[in-house]
């Protein structure tokens, strides 16, 4: 069994006003029966209210909170990113800063991480949000992703997790791969269980995600299975798709001598069959591109040690920083 010695509470805020004043008061009450050491990662992901204010007042009456103030909106992703960088605790705790999720849930997960776990994912299985724009994209999205990478989960898109530091270092997260935590780290060699945790109704506010985000979760998943399954042998990938369109193409091409020979049908009247390749070949050509970008993007960030976002100002962070090393 092992032994927790200091929990960080990370938590991205995005124009959270309303809500940041309810969750500093339930954060304290809740603090005050926590058997840890504790800290709580604040980042403001650019927000244009005065959530970074409210955090900040916080922060200068308890050292136990920090405050990461980023310079414009980056996203959920890299928000999460400069959290885990200044976190110092043996495990780390993602918290909605939307009130949805529930403090009183954490001790139950670090009980399993005490247990042997490397990481513990929340499960909101009485989902309190609508069902039309959220609850069955995410279903789907749950599904699909649970399909791809073999991990079985419920709820990929549940913020409340608890992971051992030790297998968030060296993580990068670039558009929505947050969610990806346990596939990779799973990949990895961690060892992954899922809790049903309380999922409450949004107070105030309104959510930041909608349908819009669905197909980016597509890109980043076939992004994520790419590097999974082909980041030291692409040629297998860039070659079988290569494979097929020259199989496509050679059968269309002898699809169109029997016509001309056997059939008699004068091929200039008839340029569906061309536009149909192109498209496809067009497609394919726009999904290798899109993979090759990625990879070149994540070639300026790591092998300079370049970071997705930038800090603007701070509160309570200046001797925690542990530098984040990245795999050559």
């Amino acid at each position: 069994m092992q032994k927790i010695q200091k929990v960080s509470i990370i938590i991205p805020v995005y124009n959270e006003e309303k809500n940041i004043k309810v969750l500093l008061d339930e954060l304290e009450y809740f603090f005050k029966g926590f058997k840890y050491l504790y800290e709580v990662v604040f980042v403001d992901d650019g927000s244009k209210d005065y959530s970074y204010s409210l955090l900040k007042e916080a922060a200068l009456k308890n050292l136990n909170f920090k405050v990461i103030r980023l310079r414009r909106n980056y996203g959920q992703s890299a928000a999460m990113l400069a959290a885990i960088d200044y976190a110092s605790g043996d495990v780390v705790v993602p918290l909605d800063a939307d009130l949805q999720n529930d403090p009183n849930d954490i001790p139950k997960l670090l009980n399993l991480i005490e247990e042997g776990y490397d990481l513990v994912s929340g499960w909101r299985k009485n989902r309190q949000d609508r069902a039309l724009d959220r609850k069955i994209p995410s279903m789907i999205a749950n599904k699909l992703i649970s399909f791809v990478s073999g991990i079985k989960l419920h709820d990929y898109g549940c913020s409340l997790k608890a992971y051992k530091k030790d297998i968030l270092e060296g993580v990068r997260l670039y558009g929505e791969l947050h969610r990806f935590l346990p596939v990779c780290a799973s990949w990895n060699g961690a060892k992954v269980v899922e809790l049903e945790v309380n999922h409450r109704p949004r107070m105030f506010g309104k959510s930041k995600y909608g349908l819009g985000r669905t197909y980016k979760v597509i890109l980043d998943l076939i992004v994520l299975k790419f590097l999974s399954d082909f980041s030291t042998k692409p040629i297998y990938f860039f070659g079988g798709f290569s494979f097929v369109c020259f199989l496509f193409s050679s059968l269309l091409a002898l699809w169109s001598v029997y016509l001309k020979i056997f059939r008699n049908i004068d091929l200039d009247g008839t340029p569906l069959l061309i536009f149909s390749a192109v498209f496809i070949i067009v497609g394919v050509q726009f999904l290798l591109m899109g993979i090759l970008a990625d990879l070149v993007m994540r070639t300026y960030f790591e092998s300079q040690n370049k970071k997705t976002y930038q800090i603007k100002e701070s509160v309570n962070l200046e001797h925690d920083y542990r530098q984040v090393s990245i795999p050559r």
